[in-house]
Order: structure tokens, then C-alpha cells, then sequence
């Protein structure tokens, strides 16, 4: 709790230290950017710390990190205060007081961050090991990080390297650790509950500006839809779970409905009719709704998460970790929409700069994010220029004057990170043979779809859409992508692997895959006029702003709607090329951020349908939105109860924020010798190597040492294949059983590892010679049946 009340207080002194910023940035905003002044607090805290760090300009330590905290409140006065002056100091705090002070929205927004922190920590109590799944691997990146006295960070699953991988989610996470003192393990579970508070916090203030703009009396309670929408509302998964288990739709085990939908675990008819939970682990089904069969049966896993999903999985992982910095850009974009018609934005503002760090942050978040929201911030500032110049040669050269810096500067900001960055990302491959089912798109969307197409519709109405133009482009989109990924594939025919591919089809050749191909989307082309028909609603309001610019408001949503359509759409014809060899991880990337960007537009469409003039309209609207809403709340609630064990909080006793209790529980003596480990100076340490989503690495990964290897797998992934892995895992294999001692000591030196840890685990996997370790190298720790040698001969 002590931890908790620490992290809060934090966060609401960053909140208030940026808000000056924030203040200036968000100038057009009713609530003058405070709800995202937290967000922008903690991004521009992060920045200067990384890069000082980075230039060796300071230590990655508390020290450290409290130098980059007044930096910042330095740094916040220096493009805020006109006057510069000391004397000045005084009026600056007091206008920005008032500002707080007459504001209406801050106390709103306030209660939401508190109670939504609060909630989801203690959710994170309820759950809160750090095992299983990616979670040890996410420990591994903050714990390491936080023992790197200078970055790049050291990568804690493979010795002598530098983490590979977008972290800067991982940095913030440290950096507020070491700010307030928190272990590692502490601040992971903090760290998940706090970002779903920032973009609760983030989302309700991009409603609140949507939804009060131009008003006298701003409407406090219907903003809340925004961070309901993106945060607590689920896809349809759940509710079809339910009705399975309750036996609907099936018959002495056999259900033509069931089998029609084909979707794992939920065609096979329930094992006890009325059992719930169904299964163990049910509420995992609802991130795995699509499904991909080839043309000859074979069948791809695909991964379509969702924000409660992924809250409830509880894996800090870089797509979680990036949405309250997602919206941040989102609502600058709006800010850049909404900008006086003399506002000229360009690289000599300090704002943008400052929106470069943004936009620039999200590839070291999660670096997928950095093209979709680029391009939207982009379109943003076209739309802003047309309105004011039209289509002129004016337009586009300070359109140009716009793209090309921001995009070099959001890269040269960050360029310590891609020096040190590789990844798996080979390419763009087609998509030929997987359509997606219309009932998929609907399943995974509904509870969104519903209020978007709500909100969609009354944009239609209000403004002077054009609908044929929207259905042209729409065509247009859809033909492009169709012919590309064809010709793409005809390409990808011509080589061995292309060739490779199509002779596992059951086919003659490239023509009759793509006849077959082609008999498959037409038999699965729901998918493909569903996604087609929101894209063309949000084309049309868009051509009808180009031809009359006017409505703003209506125009970011309609393209909030349309880029998110889009996201969808794409994988349908091409999918990013990596090491899972389908398109599992473009959809699930894809659809995530859709989720997020519909999620706006879903709680606008609720705004709009509860305050609709129209009594047939508001009856109608609210009465299916709160249908699809609460299909999309089965899971929510079901989940969360199923996951955290919630029904029976009041007798449990191991209610804790601290993830590594499990160990100290299961295996007192290892984390002992962890706990001995953290306090020695950072080295490599040896021990016993597995597979992924397994509890080897362990003593890396709560230590915050460095291994030798880790999980093969992950790091295979992280840089694009074995090169640097090498012989890594027979070396270690080769120093645990080994009898030749002088084999063993060059392969410690090879390392430079200084410790080896032999305990249960090691015992296990390796055939252990653990007489030589007894024979030349020191004991430095032991403990039960845990042992730790020191290499007395280390330098």
C-alpha cells in the first residue's frame, strides 16, 4: 500500500509540473490538456533520462534520476515562462493555478486516475506472479535495467550484448522504481495498473474535448464512455462462452450452429452442460477469435488481443505499454486540427519538438505504432493547412516543410536506440488464402462496432458526406491492396520458398492457387464487406470535408474511423514478414491499435445517442448499444472473476503487489540466493537454459545478472535469428557436465562468467558434474540444495 500511495503522489506531482506545458500545447482543449499532462510529464521524464544517460551524462541511478526529474520542471518553465525572469516565477505559478483552480474537468479527471490506479492494483494483488506467459521476460528488462549504470541496458538473457528490443516502456518503468524506491517486482505489477490509469485518464479527456467543445456547462459524466470503451469492454468471445456451456445450441453433443462457427474449444460441445467456468483458462479463447485454415486444411494460429484481455493476462508488454503515449499523439493531433487559422506550425516552434519526442517515443514503445500514428498525425496537419489554404502549392510546401522534419527528427531523437536495435521484421508478404470470416470481424468488434456505427451514421447525417466518392475510394482501397498482394505473391511464386509454399496447397501452380483463393473470399466475404463498409462511411465524411472544409470535430473522428478500418483491412492482403511465417502478429498488432482508435468513436456514438434530440433515434441507438455492450461485458466480468479468484477476495490472505511471492513461497532457498545475487556487483552468472513460457532463466530474471542465455526462442526473435546465440546453449550444457575442468574454464572465460548456479532445476536438465565446480571454484553462496560457485580466478 505504502508503495501504491508513493507511485500516486508521483505521478500527480509530474502531472502538475507539466501541466504548464501541457497547457500551452493543448491550447485549443476545454480542459486546457490537463488530462494528458501526466502522460506528457512522464514521457518527457523518461526522454531526458534516457538520453543523458545514454551520453553519459548521468547515472542510471536514484541520484540520477531525481537530476532528471527537476530537469524537467527546469525545462517545463524554460518554454512556458515568456519572461524568463526570476522575478517572473511568481505570476507563472499563479496563472497556472487559476488555470487549475477554474477548471471543472480537474477534479473528474482526478477521481477517475485514483479510483481506475487503485482498481487495477488491486486487481494486480489479487494475481500477482510473475510467471508464465511473457511476464519473466518483462522482469528480466526492468531489473535489468535498473542495475545498468549506463545505457544501451544490458540485455539479461544474453551476456555482453545490449537489450534488442523496443524498451522504452521498460526504461520508464525503472526510472519511476528508482525514483521511489519500489523492487522490481513491485513496480511491474504498479507499473500495468498505472498505464491503465493514464489512458483511462488519457481517453476520458479526448471525450471530454470531443464531447464539450464550444459549450458553457461541460458534461463531466458522459467522457467516462471513453476509458469504459477502451478498458473494460470486451469482445463477444465471452458471451458465446457462456452460451455454450449453458448448453444452448447443442444436442447430444453435436451443434451444426457450434460447428458452422468454428472456433477452438467452442466447436466441441461442452464436457458438463452448465459448468462454468467451462474449462480451465476459458477466458484466453477470446484473443484466439480468428481463425486461419489453408486451402488444404492446416491450421494458424492467430493472436487478435484486446486491452481487458491483455489487463486481465497481466504481461507488461510494449503494446500495453504504449497506449496512454498512443493517445497522447492522438490528442495532439486533434490539438493540431483544432489550431487558430494563424497558427503556423512548424520546426521552428518548440512545440515541435517536443510533439517529435512523441511521435519518435512510440517506436521505442512499440515500435509498430510509429508508422500508423505518424501517418495519422500527418493527415491531422494536412487537414489543419487545407482548411486554412486549400489545395494550393502553399499546402504542399508547408505540408513538406512539416513531414520530412518531424520524420527525421523522430528518428534522430532516438537514434541510440536504433543502433542498438535488430529485429525479425523481414519484408511484406501477401496474403492470399486467408480471408477472415465476417462473423469473426463481428465477434471480435462488436461492442464497438455498434456505437462506431452509431456515431458513423449521425457524422453522415450532419455533415455533407459524399457517398459515392467514399464508395469509389473504398473500392479503390480494396482493389490496390488486392492486386498488390497479387502481384506480390506472383513475385513470391518465383522463388524457392514461394514455390515451397504453393506445393503445399494441393495445386498446380500460382493460377490455380489464386482460382482456389478467390472461391475461398468469395465464400468468406463478410469480413471483407464488413471492414469495406465502415471504411467507406469514414471516406465520405472525409471527402466531404475536402470539398467543404467546416466541421473539424466530425472530420478527426471520421478519420479515427477510417484508419482504424483500414488496420483492419490490411492483413486481409498482406501481413509483415517474421518468424511465425503467417499473419498472426500483423493482425494482432493491427487490431490492437483499432481497438484503441474505435474505442474513441464508440464513446462519441454513446455521447451523441444519449444526447440525441430524436426520441425514436436515442431509443433505438441506446437500446442496441447497451445490448452489444453488454455482450461485451460478459467476458469482462466472467474473466476478471475467473483470473483473480475475485468472488472469494475476503478469505484470501495472500493479497500482495509483489510478483516474485510465489518463489519466496515455492522455493525459499533460490530466492535466497537471488536475493544474494542482487547485491553483488552486475556479472554473468551460469544456469540451466529451457524453452519459452518456462521458469528457466529464473535466477536472471529476479536477480536483474546477466545470463548467458535465456529463453533461445525470444531472443531469436528479438534479433532476427541465432547469429549472436550461437553455440551458447551446448556451451552450457558442455559447463555443467562436462569432467574436463580446463574445457570448462575456457568456456567461463569465454563468458566472463563469474558465477554458476547449481540448484534444483540444473540438477534436472543436465546430466551435473558437479564435482569439478567443488574441486576448483569457491562456494559464494549456499542454501539448502542451492548452490552458487565463484570462479576464483575472475577478473
Amino acid at each position: 500500500m505504502i508503495a501504491f500511495l508513493i507511485w500516486y503522489l508521483l505521478i500527480v506531482a509530474i502531472g502538475l509540473i507539466t501541466f504548464p506545458l501541457a497547457r500551452k500545447i493543448f491550447r485549443p482543449f476545454t480542459d486546457s490538456g490537463y488530462g494528458l499532462s501526466k502522460v506528457l510529464g512522464m514521457l518527457l521524464l523518461a526522454y531526458i533520462h534516457w538520453v543523458l544517460v545514454s551520453l553519459g551524462l548521468l547515472p542510471n541511478t536514484q541520484a540520477g534520476a531525481a537530476v532528471s526529474l527537476f530537469l524537467l520542471i527546469a525545462l517545463v518553465w524554460a518554454l512556458t515562462d515568456d519572461d524568463h525572469s526570476l522575478g517572473s516565477i511568481t505570476v507563472w505559478f499563479r496563472s497556472n493555478v487559476a488555470e487549475l483552480s477554474s477548471n471543472r474537468s480537474v477534479l473528474s479527471s482526478e477521481i477517475l486516475f485514483l479510483v481506475a490506479f487503485l482498481f487495477w492494483a488491486f486487481v494486480r494483488s489479487l494475481n500477482p506472479d510473475i510467471g508464465g506467459t511473457e511476464k519473466p521476460m518483462e522482469l528480466a528488462f526492468i531489473n535489468s535495467i535498473m542495475r545498468s549504470g549506463t545505457f544501451p541496458p544490458a540485455d539479461p538473457w544474453l551476456s555482453g550484448y545490449a537489450i534488442s528490443y523496443y524498451h522504452f516502456g521498460y526504461v520508464m518503468t525503472a526510472l519511476i522504481a528508482l525514483l521511489t524506491g519500489t523492487e522490481g517486482s513491485i513496480a511491474f505489477n504498479l507499473m500495468l495498473a498505472l498505464v491503465i490509469a493514464l489512458a483511462s485518464v488519457a481517453s476520458y479527456s479526448i471525450l471530454y474535448n470531443l464531447i464539450n467543445r464550444n459549450t458553457n456547462k461541460p458534461n463531466l459524466l458522459t467522457p467516462l464512455s471513453g476509458p469504459f470503451f477502451l478498458t473494460l469492454v470486451s469482445n463477444a468471445e465471452g458471451f458465446l462462452e457462456f452460451l455454450s456451456s449453458k448448453g444452448v445450441g447443442w444436442e447430444n453433443g453435436v451443434s451444426g450452429f457450434w460447428q458452422w462457427l468454428n472456433i477452438k474449444d467452442l466447436s466441441v460441445a461442452p464436457a458438463v452442460i452448465g459448468q462454468w467456468p467451462p474449462r480451465f483458462w476459458f477466458w484466453w479463447r477470446a484473443s484466439r477469435v480468428l481463425q486461419d485454415y489453408d486451402l488444404v486444411g492446416n491450421f494458424n494460429e492467430i493472436i487478435d488481443e484486446f486491452p481487458v484481455f491483455s489487463f486481465l493476462l497481466g504481461d507488461l508488454h510494449p503494446h500495453v505499454l504504449s497506449i496512454p503515449f498512443v493517445l497522447l499523439v492522438v490528442g495532439w493531433g486533434l490539438s493540431l486540427l483544432w489550431s487558430n487559422e494563424d497558427d503556423k506550425f512548424d520546426i521552428h516552434d518548440s512545440q515541435f519538438w517536443l510533439l517529435a519526442i512523441a511521435v519518435g517515443g512510440l517506436a521505442f514503445l512499440n515500435t509498430w505504432d510509429f508508422p500508423i500514428y505518424f501517418s495519422l498525425v500527418v493527415t491531422l496537419q494536412f487537414m489543419s493547412i487545407f482548411r486554412r489554404s486549400g489545395w494550393s502549392k502553399e499546402t504542399g510546401i508547408e505540408l513538406l516543410n512539416f513531414v520530412v522534419p518531424l520524420g527525421a527528427i523522430s528518428v534522430l531523437f532516438y537514434l541510440p536506440f536504433y543502433f542498438g536495435f535488430s529485429s525479425q521484421a523481414g519484408g511484406i508478404l501477401p496474403n492470399v488464402i486467408f480471408p477472415t470470416r465476417g462473423s469473426y470481424i463481428w465477434i471480435m468488434f462488436l461492442p464497438l462496432l455498434v456505437p462506431v456505427t452509431s456515431s458513423l451514421l449521425s457524422l453522415v447525417r450532419k455533415t455533407r458526406s459524399r457517398i459515392l466518392d467514399g464508395a469509389m475510394l473504398t473500392l479503390l482501397a480494396v482493389t490496390l491492396l488486392a492486386v498488390f498482394s497479387t502481384l506480390l505473391g506472383w513475385v513470391a511464386s518465383n522463388t524457392p520458398d514461394g514455390a515451397a509454399l504453393i506445393a503445399g496447397q494441393g495445386v498446380s501452380g500460382y493460377m490455380d492457387l489464386l482460382t482456389k483463393a478467390l472461391q475461398k473470399r468469395l465464400e468468406y466475404s463478410g469480413g471483407l464487406i464488413t471492414i469495406s463498409v465502415f471504411l467507406l462511411m469514414g471516406l465520405s465524411i472525409i471527402v466531404g470535408f475536402i470539398r467543404k472544409p467546416k466541421d473539424r470535430k466530425s472530420l478527426f473522428l471520421a478519420l479515427l474511423g477510417t484508419f482504424a478500418a483500414l488496420l483492419v483491412l490490411v492483413p486481409e492482403f498482406v501481413y509483415l514478414r517474421d518468424q511465425f511465417g503467417n499473419r498472426m502478429n500483423t493482425v494482432f498488432k493491427f487490431y490492437y491499435e483499432a481497438w484503441v482508435l474505435w474505442s474513441i468513436l464508440a464513446a462519441y456514438g454513446l455521447a451523441k445517442s444519449i444526447g440525441s434530440s430524436r426520441i425514436t433515434v436515442r431509443i433505438v441507438s441506446i437500446g442496441l448499444i447497451l445490448i452489444s455492450t453488454g455482450i461485451g461485458l460478459v467476458y469482462s466480468v466472467t474473466a476478471l472473476a475467473d483470473k483473480t479468484d475475485f468472488l472469494n477476495v475476503l478469505t484470501r490472505s495472500n493479497i500482495t503487489l509483489d510478483g516474485s511471492n510465489f518463489y519466496q513461497v515455492s522455493n525459499m532457498d533460490e530466492w535466497q540466493a537471488v536475493k544474494w545475487l542482487q547485491n553483488q556487483p552486475n556479472s554473468v552468472i551460469v544456469e540451466a537454459v529451457g524453452g519459452s513460457y518456462t521458469e528457466f532463466a529464473r535466477i536472471s530474471t529476479f536477480s536483474g545478472q546477466a545470463t548467458i542465455l535465456g529463453w533461445p526462442g525470444h531472443e531469436s526473435q528479438w534479433r532476427g535469428g541465432y547469429n549472436e546465440i550461437g553455440s551458447r546453449q551446448q556451451d552450457i550444457e558442455q559447463i555443467y557436465t562436462s569432467t574436463d575442468w580446463t574445457a570448462t574454464e575456457l568456456l567461463l572465460k569465454k563468458y566472463r562468467a563469474k558465477y554458476i548456479v547449481v540448484g534444483n532445476l540444473e540438477r534436472s536438465a543436465y546430466a551435473l558434474n558437479e564435482e569439478k565446480f567443488m574441486n576448483h571454484m569457491a562456494v559464494a553462496f549456499r542454501m539448502g540444495n542451492v548452490t552458487i560457485y565463484q570462479d576464483a580466478n575472475y577478473q
